[in-house]
């Protein structure tokens, strides 16, 4: 296994750098301040396969393997993570679609979707749960040809700006008591409540609460099967623990080349202060967490592309790639001084957004129980 990009790779690499610097560098600072989001770019990336690139060609797909796709994934983290953000989030819908919706659900959102024209969000986490995903509250009653959704839904990326939802939902039918499912609901067709929730981190992704009063839903839009949510929404995990791996290795990455930037024309006492010892400690530090981050989630892609259990593989990516990131962005914050502290410099905002990868798809402390339990066979978790 070689985990060094090939010729393929790096051309398509290439490419991306050269839209990102083009097209979205010179706008995230503007964004940042405003807490606004470009949705006119996701088409302009569906072209390079970042929306359902993972799928086949058969469902419209680019077939690209998960190394390729682990790679695409740090360069959105290294240019902008809110961007890796809603990039995720759309394609945890479209590949939910893909796998389990109908045909008729294929043209009205998944096609839409991938072509970067419809906005969507997962209904996941609520106020009183987490990382408990079977601790679900939200309701859906059958009633007649409708469903009917009560319930709230709580730090919902791109919530502000969906438009449309995909809600789990614990299901109640002549065929169903109480397991979960997943819902399309239309936010037009099917009017719920949005609070905007402002966060330290991604401060562009439209984080909000969802509340649902008696909100009435086709019978239709009932993904997949009834009951079958939990089995379903933890077999992506994986794939999703893979992708915040990698987006932090990317804005580690940058934290990074900033730095080694910054200590080579920064001068004090006459001479830069990339010849201070501690400063290249920092460095030197800087670079291992980096190459290691990468390496593990490199080889957690090959994996999961081979078809191996990748449960263990996924959380040790996650788990370490999240906190050596934030360390690498801490270190870069202090050997840039003052002016890491600065909204007008990309460090005071890596420092904030690499926070935000410890927290989804899993918290570090869930990621460690899951690593142990694989290693051990004693689940500390129940």
């Amino acid at each position: 296994m070689s985990l060094d990009l090939d010729s393929d790779q790096i051309t398509l690499r290439d490419s991306i750098r050269r839209f990102m610097k083009a097209e979205v560098v010179p706008y995230v600072r503007r964004h940042e301040a405003d807490r606004t989001f470009p949705f006119d770019l996701m088409p302009r990336l569906a072209e390079f396969g970042y929306l359902g690139g993972t799928l086949p060609e058969a469902l419209g797909g680019h077939d690209i393997d998960r190394p390729t796709w682990a790679m695409m994934m740090e360069e959105l983290g290294y240019h902008w993570l809110s961007l890796r953000t809603l990039v995720n989030i759309t394609n945890g819908s479209i590949n939910r679609l893909a796998n389990y919706g109908s045909p008729e659900q294929h043209e009205r959102f998944l096609k839409p979707m991938m072509r970067g024209e419809l906005r969507t969000c997962t209904g996941l986490s609520e106020p009183d749960v987490g990382s408990n995903i079977a601790g679900i509250q939200c309701s859906a009653e059958l009633h007649g040809d409708e469903w009917v959704l009560n319930g709230r839904k709580m730090w919902i990326t791109n919530g502000v700006h969906a438009q449309v939802a995909m809600v789990v939902a614990r299901t109640f039918s002549p065929t169903c008591d109480g397991k979960l499912s997943v819902f399309i609901v239309e936010r037009e067709k099917s009017p719920y409540e949005v609070r905007k929730v402002d966060t330290m981190v991604m401060r562009c992704s439209g984080t909000a609460e969802l509340a649902f009063q008696d909100v009435r839903i086709p019978r239709e839009n009932l993904v997949g099967e009834e009951g079958a949510a939990l089995k379903t929404a933890l077999k992506g995990l994986d794939a999703a623990r893979l992708n915040i791996a990698m987006g932090a290795v990317g804005a580690a990455q940058a934290a990074l080349d900033l730095s080694i930037d910054y200590v080579c024309q920064r001068k004090q006492f006459g001479r830069p202060i990339g010849s201070f010892q501690l400063v290249q400690k920092h460095i030197v530090d800087m670079t291992v967490r980096v190459e290691a981050a990468r390496a593990l989630g490199m080889r957690a892609a090959h994996a999961l592309q081979q078809g191996r259990d990748v449960r263990q593989a996924c959380s040790i990516a996650k788990l370490y790639a999240t906190e050596a990131a934030h360390e690498v962005a801490n270190m870069a914050l202090q050997v840039h001084g003052g002016m890491g502290y600065s909204e007008e410099y990309p460090i005071e905002r890596i420092f904030r957004d690499t926070r935000g990868g410890m927290i989804p798809e899993g918290t570090t402390e869930i990621q460690t129980l899951i690593v142990g339990r694989e290693i051990l066979g004693i689940n500390a978790i129940n």
